[in-house]
């Protein structure tokens, strides 16, 4: 999966950019960046409107979401430093304000955005079988599995806690190092909040076979790790959370797409049909806009995602803790 995504021939490596291969709330709707540009302004007058107020993206993809987001916060522009961490090389186009970097900031006082980023995160998969838990072994070449050896000490570890194993033939998608990586994430917070965005599960309803899947051209393929395709997986985010307490965070807030988008103030609803007769262009602007919201908080869609959002040295903003 390493290699797959983030080796010399990688994926991600080689420029694909996530639009062209599936659909993210960047790409549904401007709302999902003007909800998180009302998120951060609470945030701002939460740290007292420090100069600067650091907004990071990790996995970046084209820049989409810090551009919407620069544009939906007028009132800050001046003090947002606006860093895009992503390994593609830079697209054309993008806001000279917007720094491209391959990896965080060491020290943050702001917020960190990662909205699809820990489904891509690296894992292995790992079987019950008749001799206990084994790691699942792929060809890249061809996707073809094979049972191989136990797996490591730390790995078994964390499946006891985190994603036990029962019936043979169950499988488990260890996330520790998605652990890892969002503690390391948290840790970087001087003040401010980190959340993660992304398909999610929790201890009390894991998928018995996994989740691992390919995406390309805006289809679903088969997972063969050979850098043609995405591969990604559904992300423990109780897991990460935990991981992210451990790591310094204060407040958490484990939640859905839909609760915290209409906390801040995406509600999905339709235009009254009297502003048809009094406005028709309004009528048809605001139908179109409670479309988009609508599909940001369908339970069953991108409405179902987890939100994770974990503060230091500071409270939960208002709108997330009601």
């Amino acid at each position: 999966m390493q290699e797959a995504l983030y080796g010399e021939r990688g994926f991600y490596r080689r420029g694909e950019r996530p639009a062209a291969h599936f659909r993210t709330s960047v790409h549904a709707s401007p709302g999902y960046a003007a909800a998180l540009g009302r998120l951060l302004t609470e945030l701002d007058e939460a740290l007292g409107r420090p100069r600067p107020l650091q907004l990071v993206d990790m996995g970046a993809g084209s820049g989409e979401l810090l551009t919407q987001i620069l544009t939906a916060v007028p009132k800050l522009a001046g003090r947002i430093e606006a860093t895009a961490v992503e390994l593609s090389p830079r697209p054309p186009g993008l806001p000279a304000e917007v720094r491209w970097t391959d990896a965080p900031p060491a020290e943050i006082t702001g917020l960190i955005i990662a909205n699809e980023w820990l489904d891509n995160v690296p894992l292995d998969v790992v079987e019950l079988t008749p001799e206990g838990p084994r790691l699942v072994l792929v060809d890249p070449a061809t996707g073809a599995e094979t049972i191989g050896p136990e797996p490591p000490a730390e790995d078994t570890d964390w499946l006891a806690r985190w994603w036990p194993l029962r019936d043979v033939g169950d499988r488990a998608e260890v996330g520790r190092a998605r652990c890892a990586a969002w503690a390391g994430i948290v840790a970087r917070l001087r003040r401010g909040v980190a959340l993660a965005v992304d398909y999610a599960h929790s201890l009390t309803g894991r998928p018995p076979y996994g989740t691992l899947s390919g995406y390309r051209d805006g289809h679903v393929v088969p997972v063969v790790p050979d850098g043609s395709c995405d591969v990604t997986a559904h992300v423990a985010l109780d897991a990460c959370a935990a991981a992210g307490q451990r790591a310094g965070a204060a407040d958490s807030l484990l939640t859905t797409q839909r609760a915290a988008l209409r906390g801040l103030g995406v509600s999905g609803v339709r235009p009254s049909l009297a502003l048809a007769h009094s406005d028709p262009r309004g009528y048809l602007g605001a139908l179109c806009r409670a479309g988009e919201e609508a599909e940001l908080i369908d339970p069953d869609g991108l409405g179902g995602y987890g939100w994770l959002v974990q503060c230091a040295r500071v409270p939960l903003p208002p709108s997330l803790a009601r």
